[in-house]
């Protein structure tokens, strides 16, 4: 089975091609390929609420590419949404069409909380430990997703204006950090909570920075060594030492502090990472519908 996802998020645009197999009766998912376009929309929406011309026909170029890939690759079904940036735009609605219309494919612009309800999906097929409650952090350029799973309980979900464009460019308050603070205290409160998930490019990022192989726990301390080294240099310097693409060695250091500033508010010393995101959650929305339907997608 193939199914494949697209997200036009803040920072980039990325489209996910994956097979599913089943082994015991339990879905395998396979990431055939992952393809990421670096386009910064939030760069636009978040200071004039606009989107530009330039950026519109960029995107446009991108999703007609998308449509060709799909095309070639055969995905039983699609989703492609669009998250924080989209969202702020004032002609999102305008975008939305003129891709339907030049690519073919149907975008949504979805809302924080259901942001948060596709990539907490994830947590149905990746949790180690189901009887263990977990505390799922995702940091894109516009927004935190904050996911908290309790064994018997319904998952609860979060949504903070609180990306790493929108720290770069001064636009989180004082008021919002207090908001986020207090969530994760009252999600983490009773102490139920014993493992923290990251997703998000970034956090992948750092995982690997940290040296760690697959499926290994990045260590609180071990985040805030390299968030501190991070920082120590600039844009240019991680660029050039670090071997950083441009559009990651800014945003790498507010992502490292939105990831510290939770895990310290939750009390917790380490983070799994096993590089998920929305498009990922996508996935598996994709395959349980499908399962769902006996198998038929039509």
């Amino acid at each position: 089975m193939k199914f494949a996802a697209i997200d036009v998020g803040s920072n980039a645009i990325r489209l996910l091609l994956s097979a599913v197999h089943t082994e015991q009766g339990r879905p395998v998912f396979k990431k055939q390929s992952l393809i990421r376009m670096p386009l910064r929309l939030g760069g636009e929406a978040f200071t004039g609420r606009h989107i530009s011309p330039e950026k519109i026909n960029q995107l446009v170029l991108t999703m007609q590419g998308f449509r060709h890939l799909m095309a070639a690759y055969g995905p039983l079904s699609y989703r492609a949404c669009a998250t924080s940036a989209m969202r702020e735009a004032e002609n999102g609605t305008e975008i939305i069409g003129r891709v339907k219309r030049e690519s073919g494919i149907d975008l949504q612009i979805i809302d924080g909380p259901l942001e948060a309800e596709i990539i907490s999906a994830n947590h149905e097929y990746s949790a180690d430990h189901p009887d263990e409650g977990h505390l799922y952090i995702d940091v894109g350029g516009g927004s935190t997703e904050l996911t908290r799973f309790l064994p018997g309980q319904p998952a609860v979900s979060y949504s903070f204006k609180i990306g790493t464009i929108r720290l770069l460019k001064g636009q989180v308050s004082e008021r919002t950090w207090q908001e986020l603070k207090q969530q994760v205290q009252i999600l983490s409160g009773n102490g139920l909570i014993r493992t923290a998930v990251g997703s998000g490019g970034n956090i992948n990022k750092l995982h690997r920075m940290a040296n760690l192989k697959d499926g290994q726990t990045m260590k609180r301390s071990q985040l805030n060594q390299i968030y501190r080294n991070l920082k120590k240099l600039t844009v240019s310097e991680r660029i050039l030492h670090l071997d950083l693409r441009p559009d990651r060695a800014d945003v790498i250091v507010p992502a490292a502090e939105i990831y510290l500033a939770v895990l310290n508010w939750a009390g917790l010393k380490e983070i799994k990472v096993p590089e998920i995101g929305l498009v990922d959650g996508l996935i598996h929305i994709l395959y349980r519908e499908y399962a769902q339907n006996g198998g038929n997608n039509g």
